[in-house]
């Protein structure tokens, strides 16, 4: 099992890929091309295309299967061309190599998804449309405060859903990240613990969705919620001892109605390495 140090220089090498080509999802678009006899793979890579379609058309994607190959994909290719080719003829040694230099490529790509999506559309959790809605359920029409908001995606879902809620972000983060400019929805400039304080009579619910795993503004906000003068639930998208939310924020934080949890997290599937999930915490 891969540890938080392992998995986070995994992932920075995948930013630099992702960051060095000019076009990522005309890559896929090639890989899916190449592939096109190959269902699993078109499978992937459709999933891939689909949910930045919908993104890019300013709507929360779908849900996305694993982004892995098959483990068994280079047996597939084998298979493939030997019913397609005699043993001897260079054109099927040609696309055997091919396909097969290909699939690592594909495989980065792959696995990279997460960062195109942080680069070009500054969505950092994976927000789809069916978890949304299976949120909005739950929150059953109460109001609700989202704190470090980003680009206001899970807010701007809710919104379209007639669910009244708050987006707030402090936006310290525009001067270092383009990505501020496709905000989805209007974003209230306010720190977490001053919109918690502005809001805590207004709504139950509190949304902090990947919170920095640096810093203690989390522990601050769980702080600031046990404090409140109004009984306020806090929601939590994060990987827990992972890629999100400090280590005493974890420590701290007390997880309640993991059943409730767990429907919630039927639509909010890891597909990457980051392993994130729905918590709700007191």
């Amino acid at each position: 099992m891969l540890t938080n140090k392992q998995k986070k220089k995994l992932l920075k090498n995948r930013k630099h890929q992702v960051s060095s080509e000019s076009d990522y999802i005309s890559q896929m678009k090639r890989y899916r091309k190449l592939f096109s006899d190959f269902p699993d793979v078109k499978f992937l890579i459709n999933n891939v295309l689909e949910s930045d379609h919908l993104i890019k058309s300013k709507l929360l994607p779908q849900e996305l299967p694993e982004l892995l190959l098959p483990e068994d994909i280079q047996d597939q290719i084998f298979k493939a061309i030997n019913q397609r080719f005699d043993q001897d003829d260079p054109e099927g040694d040609k696309l055997w190599n091919q396909l097969t230099d290909a699939l690592p490529k594909l495989d980065k790509a792959l696995r990279s998804y997460r960062d195109y999506l942080e680069e070009q559309y500054g969505m950092w959790a994976y927000i789809s449309g069916p978890f949304v809605k299976s949120l909005a359920a739950y929150i059953d029409h109460e109001a609700v405060l989202e704190i470090m908001a980003g680009n206001g995606y899970i807010s701007k879902g809710l919104q379209d859903l007639n669910v009244k809620a708050y987006p707030t972000d402090s936006l310290e983060w525009l001067s270092e990240n383009q990505t501020g400019k496709h905000q989805v929805t209007q974003i209230e400039k306010l720190d977490a613990v001053s919109a918690i304080e502005k809001y805590q009579d207004k709504v139950k619910y509190v949304i902090m969705s990947w919170a920095p795993d640096k810093g203690s503004v989390d522990l601050d906000v769980l702080n600031a919620i046990r404090k409140a003068d109004h009984d306020l639930k806090l929601i939590v998208i994060g990987e827990r001892n992972g890629a999100t939310d400090s280590k005493a924020f974890w420590q701290q934080a007390h997880i309640i109605e993991p059943e409730v949890a767990k429907k919630l997290n039927a639509h909010h599937k890891p597909f990457d390495l980051i392993k994130d999930q729905v918590y709700l915490v007191d």
